[in-house]
């Protein structure tokens, strides 16, 4: 039963995301702009490198980034915000 289950579910998932393919890669875009934790702690060693200096502010690191860093912050050097 729990087998069928899934496989029932399974479908149905791939079912509406056949029929819905623009919120699909919708969904997809928002998720690969979001950077990570380790995104930001590496632009801080980057900003670093070239700098000789550490970053005061998030809006140091946006050269440094591809994504939204927006939810970030840094916090005695480090990166702080979702997922740290």
């Amino acid at each position: 039963m729990a087998t069928a289950c899934a496989v029932t579910v399974g479908i149905s998932a791939s079912s509406y995301a056949a029929l819905n393919p623009q919120e699909l890669e919708a969904r997809a875009r928002r998720v690969a702009d979001r950077a990570t934790c380790r995104t930001v702690d590496t632009a801080i060693v980057a900003f670093i490198a070239l700098n000789d200096t550490d970053p005061t502010s998030i809006q140091q690191l946006r050269p440094y980034v591809r994504g939204d860093i927006s939810g970030y912050r840094i916090v005695a050097g480090r990166a702080a915000g979702p997922g740290c």
